[in-house]
């Protein structure tokens, strides 16, 4: 049986929303996707649906070449893989391909940040945040990483996890594998 690894992406933009929510957490990172490959082609969170309004936020298949990345040249990250059986590999994929399919019945779950906040889950139909939405997606797929409830994972339990290993840590345009793929982040 061959090995097969998810990956899970850790970003820090450095935007306005991004520094007040670092305010609060103080971690590194505080934003997370999830990657079914190295290359980072189809990287899906919960986030901005328009790269420029964080308000209108919801399921995203996020790209780190053209979308929000783009707006933000400086972007540090974290990519850090899981290793997972061939049954837990398929199920993630099909999830997140249930995910894509029904995009626009998602939206985002504002109202459960003040719950990580509160340590009170606050879980709600159709509606994430993006390490609500990594930790259910693998939760999901049966690869429960806390005893936690989704609702309470933060982006930096997934740094903070032994399951959770780096790969790569830096600036997300100096990725290697990103040069290969002939993108650069953040030129317009």
């Amino acid at each position: 049986m061959s090995e097969r690894y998810i990956y899970i992406l850790l970003t820090n933009t450095g935007s306005l929303v991004n520094r007040m929510i670092k305010l609060y957490t103080e971690a590194p990172y505080n934003h997370v996707s999830l990657s079914m490959d190295l290359g980072l082609s189809k990287l899906y969170s919960f986030g901005r649906r328009v790269p420029r309004n964080p308000v209108v936020a919801g399921f995203v298949r996020e790209d780190v070449v053209h979308g929000t990345y783009r707006l933000f040249p400086n972007t540090t990250c974290a990519l850090m893989q899981v290793q997972v059986s061939e049954e837990t590999y398929q199920r993630v994929q099909q999830t997140l391909s249930q995910f894509e399919q029904n995009q626009h019945a998602y939206r985002y779950n504002f109202i459960g940040l003040f719950g990580v906040m509160l340590e009170m889950p606050v879980p709600r139909k159709n509606a994430y945040f993006c390490s609500q939405f990594v930790a259910e997606v693998l939760e999901t797929s049966g690869l429960s990483l806390w005893q936690t409830p989704a609702a309470l994972v933060s982006p930096d339990d997934f740094l903070q996890h032994e399951q959770c290993s780096i790969l790569y840590e830096g600036r997300l345009q100096d990725y290697p594998l990103l040069q290969k793929l002939g993108g650069e982040v953040g030129v317009c």
